[in-house]
């Protein structure tokens, strides 16, 4: 009966590894960066990625929201961020890594500017 419980506990054990697996970044262009500035329109922090939102001036003036994904908010915290850091309507700029595709999202690195006050802090 001991093997059999033993026999048991390991292969849910087994099972259950994956699922706590980190999935990739790999659709994110990790090989350069680029740089944003906008408002921000939402902030979500929460596990595992923190995510915020920013209205960036496209070409011809027109307002583009930029889904931005940072790290979980434990990571944040060990790095001095807190949930009152960045509010909505702040203005920031950001060096971030873009999605492959082209389209409007960015894997956020640093947050190089809160309101006018330059800084260059790690969000990741």
């Amino acid at each position: 009966m001991k093997n059999i419980l033993g026999l048991a506990a390991a292969i849910s054990i087994a099972c259950a590894w994956p699922a706590a697996a980190h999935h990739s970044h790999a659709n994110y262009a990790q090989d350069r960066t680029i740089n944003l500035s906008g408002q921000v329109t939402e902030v979500h922090w929460m596990e595992p990625h923190t995510w915020l939102y920013i209205e960036v001036a496209g070409a011809q003036g027109q307002k583009i929201v930029w889904p931005l994904e940072g790290t979980g908010s434990a990571g944040l915290a060990r790095k001095g961020w807190t949930k009152e850091s960045i509010k909505i309507r702040d203005n920031i700029s950001v060096r971030c890594h873009p999605l492959k595709d082209g389209a409007h999202g960015c894997l956020l690195g640093f947050i190089t500017g809160i309101n006018g006050v330059a800084m260059d802090k790690e969000y990741n």
